[in-house]
């Protein structure tokens, strides 16, 4: 039942918020104003947390996947006690707060994932939902339930119209994820009309059909009616769960339920007509009530106990199984076991060798079971990406009584399983990705072609952003692949991932190139590593002739030199084009001519190493290079130089087979001499 002090709380909320956006004269207040009551049940009365760590294992996750409303999120986080000040809420959307103007994670206590794209959110909470039933699965035991946690997120119209948030309700709906509850902000207004302008389906309807359980909650100010549904959202734990609560926009200001509330100040006069429908006091701004302040506070002591109960029983489990707690802690704290990568292959020099993608995968399973935070998968290709861990298991929903519980391949229904299935899902695939990493236990991967990174480049954005260890497998990385022809030959994709900040991207050459570039990922922190890796076989290079494949953790070395070590020429190239250069450099040298080989795996690792390095591997004065690579020119001019040159394609493919491609296209031995001879005769 609602009470005077409740609603006290509730207008607290909004007016920190609408008080924030007025100082800031920038943020969006409609939000705040209509959601801060399923807000507050929700943060008082059901959410597990403790402000005062808050990355406590076993807390509840919070996500606003409504970034937009990030003043309401930051007023719940200064009421509950986080360390988000009064002042911090008065910086909102100033340089150098802690209150960005959408929240974003590791930069604001309390903000569990960067949200603001709209949709994002609810799929990392999806991750994040399958990563607290991976862990509980893998680790409880009778007697010990020691992971047992929500996931909870705030969306609106914007989140469920966005096509990523599609995808991955419809694999939470599969899974039966029955910890994610989701509050839908339903206030029949977007930015820039009302959603019978864009958005007429039943939404209730569609999540239903997803496999979800849908509530209705009629008046988005009736305290005992969402208490309820929350209530009844945690009761089933055999599926997810949207609660549709009807809200109005802007609630209470003369704007309500107009888009006009959405994303601006309400202004001076319409904030005091605000205030005065509400009844707050028009004076001061950044009103705190001690009475509200202190009952929002009350979580401290109840997630103070919760934290020291869970404690205890940790305490209980390590002792009952001491090296299951050892293995949860070291992944719960992201520490790598020692000599993880032990049985990592060393490949064998092969004229014929293999494909990258399929050394990745040998790679990949010869240090799974030493790592067992390694999980992910693929978008329905893990027979062309090779990227399944054997014997691992699926990560499945949990099979019904007298269903069979081998799976179709074999795996196993299992929560446990290591193996997540995506579907056709790469966008929600990559949103996953970084909230399992968000979550944290996990060093999550995924798996596509290289074309298709562009589905997920936004994930790919919010994770570098983030700063989320997560791998990107990327395989069929250029027209080598063949007949498919250009809507699945990637030209521009490679350039256009370098071009992230905080990304690295990595394109090895050949087996053992890959074997380190999977440690390079590995032993990585704070970003997250993309792997672009070849569908046709390539040559698996002779250590013992050319330099060791260690350099790729420099992101490019010297392959093969001149004599002396005073080459007249540098060819530079990544992935397949390497083993190219060193047959044009054989040629090269038969006609006396002092070539140097330098493969270029990654430009982000060769770019953070000293200068005297970088000029060592391509020395100022030598101006004559020649880049080799099967994808757009762009950005290769700074290692080329202006008196350099560049073999790459600036257009489309074509589909054909990989070899008459390759001819067409100028990848040749002859086509790369002539090139690097035009440039020496300039």
């Amino acid at each position: 039942m609602s009470n005077d002090l409740d609603q006290q709380c509730i207008n607290m909320l909004r007016f920190l918020s609408v008080d924030m956006i007025q100082k800031a004269d920038s943020g969006h207040p409609g939000l705040p104003l209509g959601a801060a009551t399923m807000a507050y049940v929700l943060w008082t009365r059901h959410m597990k947390f403790h402000p005062a760590d808050p990355h406590w294992a076993d807390r509840d996750r919070f996500v606003l996947s409504a970034g937009h409303g990030s003043a309401l999120l930051y007023s719940l986080l200064f009421a509950s006690g986080y360390d988000v000040s009064l002042d911090d809420l008065k910086q909102f959307r100033q340089w150098g707060s802690k209150t960005p103007g959408h929240p974003e994670y590791g930069h604001t206590p309390g903000v569990e994932v960067t949200t603001g794209p709209l949709g994002q959110g609810l799929a990392n909470a999806v991750g994040m939902a399958m990563g607290e039933a991976q862990l509980a699965a893998t680790y409880n035991r009778d007697g010990h339930t020691i992971i047992d946690h929500h996931t909870w997120a705030i969306v609106s119209d914007g989140d469920l119209m966005e096509g990523v948030a599609s995808e991955a309700a419809s694999l939470a709906g599969h899974l039966k994820l029955g910890k994610l509850i989701c509050l839908y902000d339903d206030n029949y207004v977007t930015l820039s009309a009302g959603t019978d302008m864009t958005f007429s389906e039943d939404r209730g309807a569609r999540f239903d059909a997803y496999g979800w359980q849908t509530i209705h909650v009629d008046d988005g100010n009736d305290i005992d009616a969402i208490h309820a549904a929350l209530r009844a959202a945690r009761e089933d734990t055999s599926r997810p769960s949207l609660i549709l609560v009807r809200t109005h926009i802007g609630f209470g200001s003369p704007e309500q339920d107009s888009h006009e509330a959405h994303g601006s100040p309400l202004g001076v006069e319409n904030v005091k007509k605000t205030k005065q429908n509400l009844g707050w006091p028009v004076e001061p701004d950044f009103i705190v009530p001690e009475a509200a302040l202190a009952h929002m506070r009350e979580v401290q002591q109840r997630g103070a106990q919760a934290q020291s109960a869970w404690n205890g029983q940790m305490q209980a489990y390590a002792a009952a199984f001491p090296s299951l707690a050892s293995e949860l802690q070291a992944r719960l704290g992201g520490e790598l076991p020692q000599a993880w990568d032990a049985d990592i292959p060393l490949f064998p020099a092969d004229p014929k060798g293999l494909s990258t993608r399929v050394a990745g995968g040998q790679v990949m399973n010869a240090f799974a079971a030493k790592l067992p935070a390694l999980c992910g998968g693929s978008a329905d290709l893990d027979p062309s990406t090779f990227t399944a861990l054997k014997g691992f298991g699926d990560f499945n929903p949990p099979a019904k009584p007298g269903e069979d519980t081998e799976g179709s391949d074999g795996g196993g229904w299992s929560r446990a399983g290591r193996n997540f299935h995506y579907g056709v899902r790469e966008h929600a695939m990559a949103a996953i990705s970084n909230g399992l990493a968000a979550h944290g236990g996990f060093l999550p991967f995924d798996a596509t072609f290289l074309i298709f990174s562009d589905y997920m480049r936004p994930s790919i954005r919010l994770a570098a952003l983030m700063g989320l260890h997560v791998v990107h497998v990327f395989t069929h990385d250029s027209i080598a692949l063949g007949e498919d022809g250009p809507t699945h030959q990637p030209v521009e994709q490679l350039a256009s991932l370098r071009a992230i900040p905080n990304v690295t991207v990595i394109r090895p050459a050949d087996a053992n190139e890959t074997a380190v570039a999977w440690k390079v990922a590995v032993t990585s922190k704070g970003h997250p590593v993309l792997f672009a890796l070849s569908r046709q076989k390539l040559p698996t290079i002779d250590r013992k002739r050319y330099a060791s494949a260690d350099g790729v953790r420099r992101g490019a070395y010297i392959l093969s030199d001149a004599k002396d070590n005073q080459p007249a020429l540098i060819l530079i190239a990544s992935g397949s084009e390497v083993s190219l250069i060193l047959q044009a450099a054989e040629q090269l040298e038969s006609r006396g001519i002092a070539v140097r080989c330098v493969s270029m795996p990654s430009w982000e690792l060769f770019e953070a190493q000293p200068q005297s390095y970088r000029d060592e591997v391509l020395p100022p004065e030598v101006t004559a290079r020649l880049a080799v690579e099967l994808g757009v020119a762009q950005g290769w001019r700074r290692y080329t130089g202006e008196q350099g040159d560049m073999l790459g394609i600036d257009r489309f493919g074509a589909s054909a087979p990989a070899d008459r491609l390759l001819q067409e296209f100028g990848f040749t031995v002859d086509n790369v001499v002539k090139r690097a001879k035009a440039l020496l005769s300039k």
